[in-house]
């Protein structure tokens, strides 16, 4: 039974929360919007959906959903060849109502078979993708667009060749508020006294403190001053005619259009993918370890990205970067995601001007910090100390994430994980041990719980290699299952192979649905039946033999 959560129990410490993920939410918004060639609208109603419908009906206390940038390269494409965004949107919809239909017969489950370390591997992973991708806004070069989590950009450079760009495009006034905002961010997740103010979170006081500076130096003329290029740019309507045009309805008469069915159920793929993978993570995150239903998160997915489509917004999905964001913030129910989203609303409705004053170089030293500590050393330490069976995974999903894609890092990781236990299996199924004795060897053969048709090969092998005279006892005490295989594979060695190399066979612990007989006096037994047959056919042979003489 679900433990029911008072979300207005945790206000303070959740509208604090709620407040930074709204500063962090908005560039993403904007930025993955232009980045999928969208209107820039559409990615504020995304958000905003996601906040506040998917917030309410979802079961994950932490997770925030909103347009994602492992999208971008499928809305991109997919406006280009629909030819229209409102075409698009159809996809969209028909994306939500696939999700829906995937939540109803509870293909969530499968998110049960993601394995610790490649989770973990995906989030340090994109820990490090924050903070190569932070670092040119936190200088004041802003070419690629804020949310982009890919390894190749859009205008055809990389993560990597972004640095050697940078050089060239250092803004100092971007460097000092920067830097200004590290120390006050770091100051209040440090002294006892700051971390008490739980109503006044830091991110706020540093991007009040990064717009304050600003102004000043726009005021005096100062060199320092940062351009419009490098704030935030929130469109700004100025009547409510306006408004409306910014709002797109779907064409629904382009529901014939198999493109467009194609698109929508590539959208709900991915996008349910991504969102399980983030529930994971979230749920990981979760300090009071609370499990989320799955099935019910992509029902929630699927009427919010029905919703958004409705009213012009991108295709959304639970997103790790505000989540972690949620997270470290301290919020402690889903009223934090659902004020998020209200704010969204707000800002767009009231303040549109104000938060156009917001420097990106302060939202990336928020955004800095965030990706440390998904990416602490401590993790790496954690891992490694695990041992190659847990570390070779977790590494190899954080390599093919930062250098391809979430999915793609995400596919090597599992991938890498199930050869591992595989292989384990292979080597596990029993453990094989041998004792001095006088007349000969005892070995001991103790199968594990699960004996499986993969297994065959090793045990095999095994028997094979046993010499001749030996005694040998096959433990099945603690198995429940074994294949029949195997079991065929033990009993020709126990009937033919023993007995004609003079191996003394006992079975221990073998169930009766196996067939096969667990004394050692039943060995006797067969031993002495086999060599009473091979006596009563020689005398047969014998009289035979004598008959046709006589004759």
């Amino acid at each position: 039974m679900t433990k029911k959560i008072n979300i207005l129990a945790n206000l303070k410490s959740d509208f604090a929360s709620g407040l930074v993920v709204f500063l962090v939410a908005l560039p993403l918004c904007l930025g993955i919007a232009m980045a999928s060639g969208a209107p820039l609208f559409s990615g504020i109603i995304s958000g905003i959906i996601g906040g506040i419908v998917v917030g309410y009906l979802s079961q994950s206390q932490l997770s925030v959903s909103g347009p994602a940038a492992g999208l971008t390269a499928i809305v991109l494409t997919a406006i280009t060849d629909l030819g229209a965004f409102n075409i698009f949107l159809t996809a969209v919809f028909i994306a939500g109502l696939v999700q829906l239909l995937l939540g109803f017969i509870k293909a969530g489950s499968i998110s049960n078979y993601f394995p610790t370390n490649v989770i973990e591997g995906m989030l340090a992973g994109i820990g490090i993708i924050i903070i190569l991708k932070q670092l040119p806004h936190a200088f004041g070069y802003d070419s690629d667009f804020e949310g982009d989590e890919a390894f190749l950009q859009l205008d055809g450079s990389n993560t990597i060749s972004a640095f050697t760009a940078l050089l060239n495009h250092v803004e100092l006034g971007s460097m000092i508020i920067t830097a200004i905002s590290l120390m006050i961010l770091i100051a209040w997740d440090k002294i006892p006294a700051l971390k008490k103010m739980k109503l006044i979170p830091g991110a706020l006081i540093a991007v009040v403190i990064g717009v304050v500076l600003n102004e000043i130096f726009t005021a005096t003329g100062s060199s320092l001053a940062i351009e419009k290029q490098h704030l935030v740019s929130l469109p700004i309507p100025t009547s409510i005619e306006e408004l409306k045009t910014i709002i797109t309805l779907p064409d629904f008469t382009a529901v014939t259009n198999s493109k467009v069915w194609i698109t929508g159920l590539t959208i709900a793929v991915v996008a349910s993918i991504e969102t399980l993978l983030c529930i994971e993570a979230a749920d990981r995150m979760d300090a009071q370890k609370r499990y989320t239903d799955t099935n019910v998160e992509l029902k929630a997915q699927g009427i919010g990205n029905m919703l958004s489509s409705l009213l012009g917004g991108l295709p959304m999905t639970s997103v790790v970067v505000r989540t972690s964001a949620n997270s470290n913030a301290g919020a402690k129910s889903k009223m934090s995601t659902m004020i998020h989203g209200i704010l969204l609303l707000l800002s767009v409705m009231i303040i549109p001007a104000v938060l156009n004053k917001i420097p990106l170089a302060t939202l990336a030293a928020i955004l800095l910090l965030v990706g440390y500590k998904l990416a602490k050393p401590a993790t790496f330490f954690h891992f490694w100390e695990k041992g190659k069976y847990q570390f070779v995974p977790f590494i190899a999903t954080l390599i093919a994430v930062v250098f391809t894609d979430l999915l793609k890092g995400v596919a090597l990781g599992i991938i890498i994980s199930i050869i591992f236990v595989l292989k384990g299996n292979l080597k596990r199924a029993y453990s094989f041990r041998k004792e001095a004795y006088a007349d000969g060897d005892i070995i001991h053969i103790d199968l594990a719980q699960e004996v499986s048709f993969l297994n065959k090969a090793a045990i095999k092998s095994t028997l094979k290699a046993i010499p001749e005279n030996s005694r040998v006892i096959i433990n099945a005490h603690d198995t429940v299952y074994i294949a029949h295989d195997i079991l065929d594979l033990i009993r020709e060695f126990k009937t033919t192979r023993a007995i004609d190399e003079n191996i003394k066979v006992k079975l221990k612990g073998f169930k009766k649905a196996y067939q096969l007989q667990n004394t050692e006096e039943s060995m006797n037994k067969v031993t002495f039946e086999h060599y009473y047959d091979a006596a009563k056919r020689k005398m047969v042979q014998k009289e035979i033999f004598n008959e046709e003489n006589n004759k």
